[in-house]
Order: structure tokens, then sequence, then C-alpha cells
């Protein structure tokens, strides 16, 4: 089996997109500290590319959670692979997704981080996938809404292949 990769969204899309979120979360955020949530693996070349364009004062921590493994639909099974190294109380804090699909994955993320007590929680996604979703999330900043389709590209990836593409592709496995 191999795979074909059409562009579904352009590196320029994704870019000039990434930008104008930055630009609503720096205003929504005036005045006030933001703590990213970058959600790994997925997530990572977003939000680097997410927190270098915001303007307000950023930290920044790492947390690792599956339901997918080598496959291309969620298990339906959420783990923690790492924890978060500082704690979440009192800080405004904005979890930095890749994707969101069936929902699974962020409504327990949520609910285990609303019990640290931040002071706000908020989230925000390079994509969403409103079709598949099973469970209720509530979605801060969206950067696209895409169609049911396996994409990689921009941290996203195909059993860890294709996470470097600059843009957002969809998986044909021919």
């Amino acid at each position: 089996m191999s795979e074909k990769i059409s562009v579904l969204i352009s590196e320029e899309d994704v870019d000039k997109k990434v930008r104008e979120v930055a630009a609503q979360i720096s205003k929504d955020y005036e005045g006030k500290e933001v703590h990213l949530i970058c959600v790994l693996k997925g997530s990572v070349f977003f939000a680097c590319e997410l927190a270098k364009r915001i303007t307000v004062p950023v930290t920044l921590d790492f947390m690792s959670v599956s339901s997918y493994g080598d496959d291309t639909k969620s298990s339906g099974v959420v783990k923690i692979i790492k924890d978060l190294d500082e704690p979440l109380e009192n800080k405004d804090v904005l979890i930095v997704e890749d994707i969101i699909d069936s929902g699974r994955t962020l409504s327990y993320l949520i609910e285990i981080l609303k019990k640290r007590n931040p002071a706000s929680l908020h989230l925000c996604t390079l994509l969403d996938k409103p079709d598949r979703r099973v469970r209720p999330v509530h979605v801060n900043y969206t950067c696209f809404e895409i169609p049911d389709e396996f994409v990689v590209g921009y941290g996203l990836d195909y059993a860890q292949k294709y996470r470097n593409l600059p843009y957002i592709g969809v998986v044909e496995i021919q």
C-alpha cells in the first residue's frame, strides 16, 4: 500500500489564517498573559506558529494525549502519555490542538484541566471536523472547518509520516 497526498489547504492560506487567529487571541487576551497548552505531537507546528504571532505575553507547556495510535480513526480510548509540567491555577489557559474530530479526546482533556482551577480555559484548533463530532466541544478559535477526510501536514500525521508538510493534505490510500 502507498499513499497519495493532495492539497486541501495551501501553505499560504494556513499562514494567513494563523495570523488572523493570533490577532484575535491577542485582542481577546489584551492586558493578560496567555498560557498555551500544546497537545503533542500534532499541534506543535501550529502552536509554535501561533505563539510567534500572539502579541500578549505567552507561556507554554506540553501535554501528550492519544486516541489514535497508528490508525486513521480514533480508537475512543483516551490516554495521557505526558502530563503538564506546571500547575494551571489562576492562569488564563488556551489549549492548542491540531484537529478536533470526534471530540472525545478534547472533552476528556477539558474536564481534567478544569479541575486544576485555571482562571479561564479556552480552546483553539487548526482544523475542525464538526461532522464527526460524537462529544460536544466548545471551540473558541478555529482556523479551518474541514470535511470528513483524513488529513496530514502542518503537524498532522499518518503513522508518524507527513507531519513536516507545510500545507494540509488529504491522504488517499492506494
